[in-house]
């Protein structure tokens, strides 16, 4: 497991040089938000790296339910018992193994890894623009229907989940990377995907934690001309 750490935020990344799969340890004044929870085998690095903040994990924040971000979440409820979970209102069926459309919703079949045993439920379901310790969900749907991002309201560090990918070229969720094309073809809908990254890049981020790839420092640009290409890649999918 490799640690990177920007101000309040660490990056914990399996597999960084293959298949990197990260999650997120939010460092609040006295407690620590979990954001997502990696692969089944991530439990002891997650408790680990918790350990060595010193401060007890309290809250595990979901940004969708796909496997690559849920894979530890049973073994984490065990053994940190208090600590709450939250998702989306609507990937929290998902999280259920529920794949079904919603009324009003574009009528494509969800993607991706969706879990068919998990026995952990949310303790809260989460709205736009809700709370969580510093942290505030935003809407990003387009990965999933639910995808949920979250802003550090202290430093404007963005935790998107799979709304954008850094691994090996920056790139909105749908816009397929040769080298790593695995988030796009997890993705729902690209139209929502590109409305949501628009949505991401409006709020000036100055850091971009995605669910596959590095940190990013002033991310703009590199957000700008991932924006840029999915607009390119679905004109020329619509033509």
């Amino acid at each position: 497991m490799r640690t990177t750490q920007i101000g309040n935020l660490v990056q914990l990344t399996w597999l960084p040089d293959f298949f990197p799969v990260n999650c997120y340890l939010v460092v609040e004044e006295n407690e620590l938000t979990l954001i997502d929870a990696a692969l089944p085998f991530s439990v002891k690095g997650i408790i680990s790296a918790a350990a060595k903040l010193n401060k007890p994990v309290t809250r595990i924040v979901l940004t969708h339910a796909h496997g690559d971000h849920v894979g530890a979440l049973d073994e984490l409820k065990r053994r940190l018992p208090a600590a709450k979970v939250y998702i989306s209102e609507r990937d929290a069926a998902l999280l259920r193994g529920d794949r079904s459309l919603r009324a009003g919703e574009p009528r494509m079949p969800i993607k991706g890894s969706v879990p068919k045993k998990l026995k952990t439920r949310p303790d809260v379901v989460l709205q736009e623009g809700d709370l969580i310790g510093s942290l505030q969900a935003i809407s990003t749907p387009g990965h999933t229907p639910g995808s949920m991002s979250f802003i550090d309201t202290r430093t404007r560090a963005i935790i998107a989940g799979d709304a954008f990918q850094a691994f090996h070229r920056t790139a909105v969720s749908g816009t397929v990377v040769p080298l790593f094309p695995f988030p796009a073809m997890a993705t729902w809908n690209k139209e929502l995907a590109l409305a949501s990254a628009i949505k991401l890049i409006e709020l000036s981020p100055a850091v971009l934690a995605v669910g596959h790839g590095n940190l990013l420092k002033e991310p703009m640009e590199a957000m700008k001309q991932a924006i840029r290409r999915s607009e390119q890649t679905l004109r020329k999918a619509g033509s």
